[in-house]
């Protein structure tokens, strides 16, 4: 037994520690190892949206651009939807926020360029509308 003096938040503690010895070499090899059971890798759910590819942005119109990276969860436009400046395009969650991009001015959607669950870095183009 070893006696030890310990300070705690200004609290002075006297414990007492006893040592145990483990021959660990023979505690090795007298237990067999056993291989972790491999488990396959689970499959991509088919339900996952695939992002969309169509990055075309038709000219002259105007761009909406991710401003940070992030994931987006909720896309409330398609293409040819009539909408207001100041309405809600989509949800971008970023650094566990929940950012609403809304559009710079009235028009019509020219082109929704990413899906529910696609991952997108700041500048990339999300929306464009003519």
């Amino acid at each position: 037994m070893k006696k030890y003096m310990i300070k705690v938040n200004g609290n002075q503690y006297e414990v007492e520690v006893e040592e145990v010895k483990v021959d660990m070499a023979a505690q090795v090899l007298s237990e067999p190892v056993k291989a972790a059971p491999v488990s396959a890798a689970p499959a991509a759910p088919a339900s996952a949206p695939a992002p969309k590819k169509d990055t075309a942005v038709p000219q002259g119109a105007t761009t909406v651009t991710a401003p940070m990276p992030g994931t987006i969860l909720k896309v409330n436009v398609n293409s040819g939807d009539a909408v207001k400046k100041g309405q809600v395009l989509l949800i971008l969650e970023a650094m566990k926020m929940e950012n609403e991009i809304t559009a710079p001015k009235d028009g019509t959607i020219a082109s929704v360029n990413v899906a529910k669950g696609t991952a997108v870095s700041a500048g990339d183009v999300m929306v464009s509308i003519s």
